[in-house]
């Protein structure tokens, strides 16, 4: 028997949580719901969900902070989150994807595109499933299931985003990621990111790992090197 997938929807606005949970059921989806930042972090841990839709001004905690604390603990690293922003919001979209989100929607929502948005996003989750569970290269070894770095005996560990765009460019070293290639594959095509937010990435992962591993084409993109003692 397959298990169903369950999403935890947070909102403050009853309707909202209404309508979606509605629009979700009737995808056979399993649905949780919460009004805040503070209960759904307890609904999160009581109910493990595998996607998880969070409004990003809410009372008692914000989104910005809930998806900090929910990536801090223990099983949610993986865990696909997606925020609820109005247009009128001061929302920054870097905020936003370092604090660890996967995709945002702006409101009003349309529940028929949410959810198939959240279909793509879990299609996705599966397709990066593969075979390769612990790769050594250079004085790195890179545990996949595990999500760590050990260089030198140390383990690194690093954040989501930053650890998929590693498992990216080592899984083919030397290929050459053009920048388009590196945003369809980490953020996906329904999201819209800002050019600042690969070269942020970029950078720290060259501060976690070391400088030489990544090397920068001009003008086109990044690649892994293969070649370093």
């Amino acid at each position: 028997m397959i298990e169903q997938i369950k999403i935890l929807i947070v909102d403050d606005e009853p309707d909202i949580l209404e309508i979606l949970k509605y629009n979700f059921e009737k995808e056979n989806y399993l649905i949780y719901t919460a009004n805040n930042g503070k209960e759904a972090i307890v609904s999160a841990k009581n109910n493990n969900p595998d996607l998880i839709i969070l409004d990003v001004m809410m009372p008692e905690l914000n989104g910005i902070e809930t998806c900090k604390k929910l990536r801090s603990l223990i099983g949610f690293d993986d865990t696909i989150i997606i925020f609820l922003t109005a247009r009128n919001e001061d929302f920054s979209e870097i905020a936003g994807f370092e604090a660890g989100a996967d995709d945002y929607v702006t409101k009003p929502i349309r529940p028929k595109s949410l959810v198939a948005r959240v279909k793509t996003l879990l299609k996705r989750k599966i397709k990066l499933i593969n075979d390769v569970s612990q790769i050594s290269i250079g004085k790195l070894i890179i545990d996949f299931e595990k999500r760590i770095v050990i260089k030198n005996k140390k383990e690194i560990i690093l954040p989501r985003k930053e650890f998929q765009l590693l498992k990216l460019l080592v899984l083919t070293p030397g290929k050459v990621f053009t920048r388009d290639e590196i945003y369809q594959n980490i953020w996906g095509n329904s999201i819209i990111v800002g050019d600042r937010t690969l070269d942020v990435h970029i950078r720290k992962l060259r501060k976690n790992i070391g400088n030489d591993y990544i090397r920068t084409s001009k003008g086109i993109g990044y690649s892994f090197n293969p070649n370093i003692d």
